[in-house]
Formats: C-alpha cells, structure tokens, sequence
C-alpha cells in the first residue's frame, strides 16, 4: 500500500500529534469532515502503517528544562523581541530583567536535542546579540 497522504490526512495527522485523545467528532468540526469521515481516514492511516501508535507526553515535571540569558543589541527594542520569543516552540515564560542580560527565557522541552533547536532559534532571532543557556539539573519543590 502507498504511503502517501492527502492534505486532509495531514491535517488530521497533525491535530492527533498535538492531542492524540482528540474525538473524531471534534477533529471533524475542525477540518470540515463528517465523524465517519475521520474515524475512516484515521483507520485507514492506522492500517497502512502511517500512524503506528497513539501515545503520551508526560507534564512538564518530566521534561528537560533550562533558562537562557539573552542579551538584546542596543538597536533593537527588548519588548519586541520578548514577543518573538514567546512564539518559539519551547519558550514558556519570558522575563525582561535588569543586569548583565535583558531578558532570561524558560524552555521546557522532551529532549536536549529539541532544548538545542530552541536554542538555535532564539539566537537566530532578531535584535538578539547574545545567550548564555543553563540547562536545569534539579527543581526543588
């Protein structure tokens, strides 16, 4: 059988990645499908192997967590590129703070590898000039 998906199989790809447990009557209202529809298209993905599992991600507790200082060239406006920031997969929560850096951002992500990416990212950002990353080792509750 074919591997190749339609664009409608995608987007139901797509929302099931981001919540698995997602009812197809849900899934259906938001791409413009009947229930049967999707629980047919989501079978026939399952058959063909293109959707091998469903699956979980554990709460942020389980995840790999580290803070970035991040300083902000004296062109460009910190509030500005607080908001880009806050768009990156990964960036939780974005401080402007006073000292040696403008801004420290809270990542939060499965893995170092998707720690780095993000970390890539907000280096790439713009009006970004520099980071320094501490990765979290232990949270004390």
């Amino acid at each position: 059988m074919s591997a190749k998906v339609d664009e409608t199989d995608e987007k139901i790809i797509r929302i099931l990645q981001a919540d698995s447990r997602k009812a197809f009557v849900e899934i259906a209202s938001e791409i413009g499908l009947s229930e049967s529809a999707v629980r047919r298209r989501v079978k026939n993905l399952v058959d063909r192997m293109i959707i091998k599992r469903f699956t979980i991600e554990l709460g942020a507790t389980d995840k790999t967590s580290a803070i970035t200082l991040i300083s902000v060239s004296s062109t460009a406006d910190t509030s500005a590129v607080s908001n880009q920031l806050m768009n990156l997969n990964g960036v939780k929560v974005v401080y402007e703070i006073t000292g040696q850096y403008d801004i420290a951002a809270i990542i939060a992500a499965p893995a170092i590898a998707d720690i780095n990416k993000c970390i890539d990212d907000i280096r790439k950002t713009e009006g970004v000039s520099d980071t320094d990353t501490v990765i979290i080792l232990k949270t004390m509750r």
